[in-house]
């Protein structure tokens, strides 16, 4: 079975080359024909673990190809996948250009039936713009070519996109065609065989399912950063909050650790196009709007605390930050709370010196020439005044104090993370100031 996906960004990569590794005939399809060129020697525009071994496996065996001509990947192919991007409007709302720029190249180039898949994340009723689109240009080339519309939203959680696309808890498919369906369930027949559940469903509740999703994890990390922020205020420690409801079965211990806030390509874009799609049908989703609120003001806390241990003066201070991308084992830069910190603190007249295991490139994209790129991380601290955890890459999470003794002036560390414990902080001599937790001031 062949078929093609038009997008070869975090989505349509992953899915590109996850299919091939069950043995379709896969053809993923960018207009960008310079990462094209690039992906077709092997160069991956994205890190994520294990896509690199996938995409150079599968396209060694034939499986797995790369072109800058959607009409050519079509031939043969009875379904072709919609996975480009949609990113934020300045009104918050989804920009479906993309989306149906390539449901019109479909409608031009089509010549048998076709499943259109939107893998895509995409409000309610954009399937239905994409049947408009392409039967409009059907008619203009004055065919009648039969097509179904259904939707695939995908929940690839970036770091564990390999393992999550192979091993879903589930698979979500939108159809009201017979047709659509059974080529669906035979296109993820194989993950079916592993027993992870398909659920076929209207693709009005298949468009709003992938929202609702992304709409309820992100409720739950502003809910805890809530609690967080509460916790300093009353004394109470925010670990043992999070122990003592992540007990309970009922809510469970997932998506309740306190930080800095969500960044992301997902939870900002997606909490802000819910929003706004359910404010133009008339409707405020005023728990939701709350969760944006909460997150956005959680990004400037850290910066905060750092600006009141300096009474201030933060003019001239050198200050280390380690991490750059939203969560570790990505190199996604994209609303990533370090960068607020960052801007916040160069505003500030403060000097920073960062590392990233692997984000630093795309940091780079957009904050320039403004700071300084540490090789390592301990080289990061050199003379600075303070350290700021900011993503939990594992490469942090056990400190060399030996190391920070020799090379910091200062001795503050600010976890952005939670992820070192208070009491070393003490013992080793060092003020330290984290989330929802009394801080140590010696």
């Amino acid at each position: 079975m062949k078929i093609s996906i038009a997008g070869t960004g975090y989505v349509g990569l992953v899915t590109g080359a996850c299919f091939a590794e069950t043995g379709l005939n896969v053809t993923c399809v960018d207009t960008n024909s310079n990462k094209i060129e690039k992906l077709k020697q092997g160069i991956i525009p994205i890190y994520e673990p294990g896509l690199d071994i996938l995409v150079e496996k599968n396209m060694a065996n034939g499986k797995l190809h790369f072109t800058t001509s959607l009409a050519d990947s079509l031939e043969d192919v009875r379904v072709v996948f919609i996975a480009v991007g949609t990113p934020s409007g300045e009104d918050g709302s989804a920009d479906l250009q993309y989306v149906l720029n390539v449901a019109a190249e479909i409608g031009v180039h089509m010549n048998d039936y076709l499943v259109v898949v939107n893998k895509s994340t995409v409000p309610i009723g954009t399937a239905e713009r994409v049947k408009e689109v392409i039967s409009k240009e059907l008619l203009k080339r004055g065919v009648d070519i039969p097509f179904d519309v259904a939707s695939n939203p995908e929940f690839l959680k970036e770091g564990a996109a390999i393992s999550d696309f192979l091993k879903p808890e589930r698979i979500i498919i939108g159809t009201d065609s017979e047709e659509a369906e059974k080529l669906m369930r035979r296109l993820y027949k194989p993950f079916l065989l592993n027993g992870h559940p398909i659920i076929f469903m209207d693709i009005t509740s298949a468009e709003l399912t992938k929202y609702a999703a992304n709409a309820m994890l992100a409720t739950r990390i502003s809910f805890m950063n809530d609690i967080a922020n509460l916790c300093e205020i009353v004394g109470a420690d925010v670990n043992m909050v999070r122990h003592g409801i992540g007990s309970d079965s009922r809510i469970g211990n997932k998506f309740i650790y306190p930080g800095i806030g969500y960044g992301g390509s997902c939870f900002p874009k997606d909490v802000k196009a819910l929003i706004k799609s359910s404010r133009d049908l008339g409707y405020a989703l005023k728990v939701i709007e709350a969760v944006e609120k909460v997150n956005d003001n959680q990004k400037s806390t850290m910066f905060n605390k750092i600006n009141d241990y300096f009474n201030g003066h933060l003019k001239g201070k050198c200050i280390a930050i380690w991490g750059l991308s939203f969560k570790p084992n990505t190199d996604d830069v994209r609303e990533a709370p370090p960068l607020v910190i960052i801007s916040k603190l160069l505003e500030a007249g403060a000097v920073v010196k960062a590392h990233d295991p692997v984000a630093m490139d795309e940091a780079k994209k957009i904050i320039g020439d403004s700071i300084e790129y540490a090789p390592d991380p301990y080289s990061a601290t050199d003379g600075c005044d303070a350290l700021v955890l900011a993503t939990e890459w594992r490469e942090f999470r056990v400190l060399n104090f030996g190391q920070l003794n020799k090379r910091m002036k200062g001795k503050v560390i600010f976890d952005g993370r939670n992820i070192y414990e208070p009491e070393e902080m003490r013992e080793e001599g060092y003020n330290y100031i984290s989330v929802g937790r009394k801080p140590i001031i010696l």
